[in-house]
């Protein structure tokens, strides 16, 4: 059996907000996106995870996938599996690609065992993997709230846009990056900005983590300017970054050539 684990992006991110514990309260919007990895289960006479595709550096044992596995493994009776993982999704780049990966095998194997378990259970086990992981067993627009685990259903489709993903060879630390954004609330909701059309979220619509992140690394700042050259309506870092990604009205098709040196996915989304 076989699944394709997406992407997702964040409209906008707000750091709101320094809790108790050392974490930080955020608002973000998730939108699922057709960059897609493929996750495959077979049964077999001894436990196998092969990975192809853009390389992990990361024992078995840690990757997110066989993580999830095991999580269920803890509750129920499995047969013996064969895993494939073909990565696609580039790590590092506020994606969410290892996250989407653990929710979609929690997914793939409740099928493929015959498990029925509830979709608030698989949300529940998915929690314990990452902040962000049980958005993707619903995979719907979601606004995030607190660590970005508390999601709140909303009406948005971007189904007539297409949509421009560049990854630089940057890795940006996450808890840098936190360290180096002030928390306050916005002045406007996330909320109320997608009810704007999209050509007006770029002067509204922000990303906390831009300001720190370009400082440091100015080329992923120039090519979100790029993106808007390219005739992006609206343009952004994806979470703590290092991928930016662009939203057209029509499609593209000199992208790739334009940054030749960096991972470029192009398509429409839905």
């Amino acid at each position: 059996m076989i699944c394709f684990p997406n992407a997702k992006i964040n409209l906008g991110l707000n750091v709101v907000a320094k809790r108790p514990d050392g974490y930080h309260n955020i608002e973000t919007i998730f939108y699922p996106v057709p960059l897609k990895d493929a996750l495959e289960v077979v049964e077999a006479d001894v436990f196998s995870f092969n990975q192809t595709g853009i390389p992990i550096d990361a024992p078995v044992e840690k990757n997110l996938v066989v993580k999830a596995m095991n999580l269920i493994k803890e509750k129920f009776h499995l047969p013996v599996l064969q895993v494939h993982l073909l990565k696609a999704i580039p790590f590092g780049a506020g994606l969410g690609g290892g996250s989407s990966d653990a929710a979609f095998m929690l997914k793939l194997v409740n099928d493929f065992a015959g498990l029925d378990i509830p979709v608030e259970e698989l949300e529940e086990m998915a929690s314990s993997i990452g902040a962000d992981c049980p958005f993707f067993i619903r995979n719907k627009p979601v606004f995030a709230s607190g660590t970005g685990n508390v999601f709140e259903t909303i009406d948005l489709s971007l189904k007539d846009y297409y949509i421009c993903i560049i990854k630089p060879d940057i890795v940006v630390s996450t808890p840098e990056a936190y360290a180096n954004v002030t928390p306050c609330m916005p002045d406007t909701s996330l909320k109320d900005i997608i009810r704007k059309p999209v050509r007006e979220w770029k002067n509204v619509m922000v990303n906390d983590f831009e300001k720190s992140v370009f400082q440091k690394y100015p080329t992923i700042g120039k090519l979100k300017q790029s993106l808007y050259n390219e005739g992006a309506v609206y343009a952004s870092m994806s979470g703590s970054g290092s991928s930016v990604f662009g939203l057209f009205e029509q499609p593209v098709d000199n992208v790739k050539k334009v940054f030749p040196s960096c991972f470029v996915w192009q398509g429409q989304l839905s």
